[in-house]
């Protein structure tokens, strides 16, 4: 099927899915008597359930970061439709229709082929250890279940249920206890008989629009054909192979330095493997990740953050803020390194990140 052909198949398919009558889209939602704590546990069981789905995903984060990040900026600030085909966390396929074009990522026993339908173009790579977010963790299946997953019994409540994609879902709030983080507060809606979240919004603090919304429109439990998440070359079509397709794992873009095991009172998360200097710290939705990097990326990255509006320069280097989202990059030159400090944290702790990792010695390049 070829492109065009795709986007007409979508189009009719959300021209139907707007023609369903409001009487069946009102229908109100069965309550349960789960608890929160219960819900909880149930989503943080559900990464193994299987299912196919059809997702939409509203970002309304403006990230401004330089053409290297130009996927990032699209993934969170624009609307975007999932076609997902997952089989488990270690073997699925996300296809992404944007206004710009279609992509798919085929992901199998830690190794990821990307392929983009307009360029009739195939990479396959190893999953990088560090990485830039993707479409797939934006499914509501996955962006539930990641931002729930540290979550205290004593930060949960419950909300009124809705019905999302034809099922009825629990409602759950997660409200943060740790008064740095700048999210305000999580919504999650859960599918009772499998734990897998349909629907998630993310609110900043004092907002009334939620930062990033994902709910699924189609949601079918159950495994998907085994041929849906198997990538097969189409004829005419070479599949290139390359080491990093993750501009994350560009090592060669990060100084030598090594982080703390704790900044700004935050704890390193254990479990996760740095690569360079980046370190990542925090607990649930209290998170800081921190990064010496060369002249190279940090001077034009400097000019996009200093023409952002309500950029903030001071003696730290330059602060702003894209929703929950805080950016802070130190000063720097040619020969000396700058740090990027990002985060759900408010300015006062990005500051003291600031303070601390510039007192961390960098070889010069």
């Amino acid at each position: 099927m070829k492109g065009w052909q795709r986007w007409l198949v979508v189009a009719l398919g959300v021209l139907l899915l707007g023609s369903i009558p409001p009487v069946l889209a009102a229908l109100p939602a069965t309550e349960s008597d789960v608890t929160a704590s219960e819900l909880l546990a149930s989503v943080r069981s559900s990464d193994e359930v299987a299912f196919t789905g059809y997702a939409e995903t509203v970002g309304g984060l403006v990230l401004p970061v330089t053409q290297d990040f130009t996927d990032l900026v699209d993934l969170f600030g624009e609307r975007s439709r999932l076609r997902a085909w997952w089989a488990g966390p270690d073997d699925w396929r996300v296809d992404e229709l944007t206004a710009t074009g279609e992509t798919g990522v085929f992901h199998r026993s830690g190794a990821s082929v990307l392929w983009n339908y307009e360029d009739s173009s195939a990479t396959l790579a190893a999953d990088p250890v560090v990485r830039l977010p993707r479409a797939a963790d934006l499914l509501p299946s996955a962006l539930g279940q990641r931002l729930l997953s540290e979550a205290g019994a004593e930060e949960v409540s419950r909300l009124p249920a809705e019905r999302i994609a034809g099922r009825d879902a629990l409602g759950l709030r997660l409200v943060p206890s740790d008064e740095r983080t700048t999210i305000d507060r999580v919504d999650v809606w859960v599918d009772p008989s499998t734990g897998v979240p349909l629907k998630v919004e993310v609110y900043g603090a004092d907002a009334t629009v939620a930062a990033v919304r994902s709910r699924f429109l189609e949601f079918t439990p159950g495994a998907p054909d085994p041929e849906a998440t198997w990538f097969v070359t189409p004829p005419g079509v070479d599949l290139s192979f390359t080491e990093v397709i993750d501009v994350a794992e560009a090592a060669n873009q990060f100084a030598p330095a090594v982080t703390p095991d704790e900044l700004a009172g935050l704890a390193r998360r254990s479990g996760l493997v740095s690569i360079g200097s980046l370190g990542q710290y925090g607990r649930g939705v209290t998170l800081l990740t921190a990064a010496a990097v060369w002249d190279d990326l940090s001077r034009p990255l400097r000019d996009q953050l200093e023409g952002t509006p309500g950029a903030v320069i001071d003696e730290n280097g330059v602060y702003v803020s894209a929703g929950p989202i805080g950016l802070l990059l130190t000063p720097g030159s040619r020969e000396r390194s700058s740090w990027l400090i990002a985060g759900t944290v408010d300015a006062a702790t990005l500051a003291a990140a600031a303070a601390e990792v510039r007192q961390i010695p960098v070889p010069d390049r």
